[in-house]
């Protein structure tokens, strides 16, 4: 009867490290860490432009410190992934590890990150904003499915409104620094006042983007992908990417807005 007992004892205290095992599959499935350090080079290169624009290019190593330290890829993967272990649970995790572990499913993650890598080049960018607005007038059947696809996780709006936390972030960052004075109301109407400017800049850079990265695909291949969307695991992923994601760049918005308020007024001492 011990013994008995003590297996029972012992399965239960290994789900833990199950579940863990099976959410580090899934990171690896989805190459997170690959993700993360090309949205990394991404905020290397607009921390640059801040460095230009608000410091004078007088930002120097101790500029390169911080935003080495802000745009820590391991701390984003982890960000993402604590979201995914709160979404992602039996087997709608099962069913988007099956998924993302396909010849399919490797082939779309593959192609994702790397139009995100060619896409941070600016001529690349200015070519796949530009083959959207060639697209946008048209009845073509690839625009179609791009925005099908994105009207399965609402992923315009999404992306529209953390664009806007993170100005806010940064904004706050900035007046929590003593850069700037501007109280969190008068923060708000700031933001709130630029979201056709945003809406129009997202739009035209995600369907940029999507038909960048789908390109190579058969339309098949793209609509069982979002026939997988569409799942429950598609869309408990979908959420989940996008909380663990923003956090992610609302923190580093607000870290980026206190240390450009540090040194600019650094420069003042």
């Amino acid at each position: 009867m011990r013994a008995l007992l003590i297996w029972p004892l012992l399965a239960i205290l290994a789900l833990p490290v199950w579940a863990d095992a099976r959410m580090s599959v899934l990171v690896d499935v989805l190459k997170l860490r690959e993700a993360a350090y090309i949205l990394r080079a991404e905020g290397l290169a607009y921390a640059d432009d801040l460095d230009s624009e608000m410091l004078d290019g007088q930002g120097g190593a101790g500029w390169q410190l911080q935003v080495n330290a802000i745009y820590d890829p391991e701390r984003l993967v982890e960000e993402v992934r604590q979201a995914l272990e709160g979404a992602l649970q039996g087997q709608v995790l099962e069913d988007t590890i099956r998924f993302f572990a396909s010849d399919l499913g490797q082939e779309i993650v593959t192609l994702e990150n790397s139009a995100r890598l060619a896409i941070g080049e600016q001529d690349v960018e200015d070519a796949a904003r530009g083959r959207y607005l060639e697209l946008s007038e048209t009845d073509d059947p690839r625009l179609a499915q791009v925005m099908e696809f994105a009207d399965t996780g609402d992923m315009l709006n999404r992306n529209v409104t953390s664009a806007m936390n993170s100005n806010y972030q940064f904004l706050r960052g900035l007046a929590d620094g003593h850069a700037i004075e501007m109280t969190e109301q008068e923060i708000l109407a700031d933001v709130a006042g630029d979201i056709d400017e945003i809406t129009d800049d997202t739009t035209s850079w995600l369907y940029g983007y999507f038909l960048l990265a789908y390109h190579p695909l058969a339309d098949d291949d793209l609509q069982r992908y979002i026939a997988f969307a569409n799942t429950p695991a598609g869309q408990a992923l979908n959420r989940a990417l996008f909380e663990g994601f923003g956090k992610a760049y609302e923190d580093i918005s607000y870290a980026l807005g206190r240390a450009v308020a540090l040194n600019m007024l650094a420069e003042e001492l």
